[in-house]
């Protein structure tokens, strides 16, 4: 069986097929340019691979991931120029008759990270994936399923307490202001500094401030959720970082339940978020195929 995977991402789409095994066997990139221009070559590239029964979809979003919704597969108020109110999956299908599944990218690479434990006989059946860039997201896999009915989870969004040497920064959100995004993302550091959070010294207190924040969101996903782990990834996040934030969190939760080692709890990506987020939509558009083949036989 050959399956397919499409991730919109901020500035390009990487379309992947691979095999039942979610063993990748073909890949290729495009820059994300207009819609009409990126979905033609989109599909022109699956026109090549006639034998793909099914095809996982993942995009930075909003999205709207309510199947009863009118304008469900939709992208929605998108702050990519030219992407709003774009008919992403409605489009695709009417040129690609097979089945699809339709999440968030950090969905996919959520369930990518669950697909992966599973192949490496590691199973962790209930995960939290967090991943600061940008923006701030999240995806939460539980025994299997994607959590979220009405939408995907919004983590980036929650208010942090504020830090006391960080008192009067007033975020960056455009809905929110000082919410995780707004305090922690790649746009508050420019905000913060001027420039980009790569050219910040380690050494800076900010990353202790950021920790804090971070650290606040992964106590709320454990009480909340109990997960089995918390993968935190994104572009800001590194080993130093990493270590940042386990400290900043055993202080918070203070033993309150028990995590486990709390380098087996709280975790960088197995592997690179694309590479993750194919195996995801791999594995989504196996679950599509035998849940809707029917439908789309003659």
């Amino acid at each position: 069986m050959l399956l397919g995977s499409i991730e919109f991402r901020d500035d390009e789409v990487t379309c992947a097929v691979g095999d039942g095994h979610v063993n990748i066997k073909d890949k290729v990139d495009f820059p994300l340019s207009s819609p009409k221009e990126t979905l033609s070559k989109v599909v022109k590239y699956f026109q090549n691979f006639d034998q793909v029964k099914a095809i996982g979809v993942s995009s930075f979003g909003p999205l709207e991931l309510r199947n009863y919704s009118s304008k469900y597969g939709y992208i929605m108020d998108s702050s990519r120029k030219n992407w709003s109110n774009i008919n992403l999956l409605g489009t695709l299908k009417q040129y690609i008759k097979i089945p699809m599944s339709f999440t968030t990218d950090v969905n996919s690479t959520a369930y990518g990270e669950y697909i992966d434990s599973i192949i490496n006989d590691k199973p962790v059946l209930s995960l939290v994936y967090i991943t600061i860039s940008k923006g701030v997201g999240a995806g939460i896999v539980n025994d299997g399923d994607l959590i979220g009915y009405q939408g995907s989870p919004e983590i980036g969004h929650i208010y942090p307490e504020r830090h006391p040497d960080d008192q009067t920064f007033p975020g960056t959100c455009p809905y929110q202001g000082d919410c995780l995004e707004g305090l922690v993302s790649e746009p508050a550091f420019e905000a913060r500094f001027g420039k980009s959070y790569k050219e910040i010294s380690m050494f800076n207190p900010i990353w202790d401030i950021v920790a804090y924040y971070i650290a606040q969101s992964a106590v709320q996903a454990t009480l909340l959720m109990r997960p089995e782990k918390i993968i935190i990834g994104g572009d800001i996040i590194n080993e130093v970082e990493l270590e940042k934030i386990k400290v900043q969190f055993n202080k918070l939760l203070d033993h309150y339940v028990d995590v486990g080692p709390i380098d087996d709890y709280l975790v960088l990506p197995s592997s690179s978020n694309r590479k993750l987020s194919i195996v995801g939509n791999l594995s989504l558009a196996k679950k599509a195929y035998y849940s809707e083949a029917d439908s789309y036989s003659e």
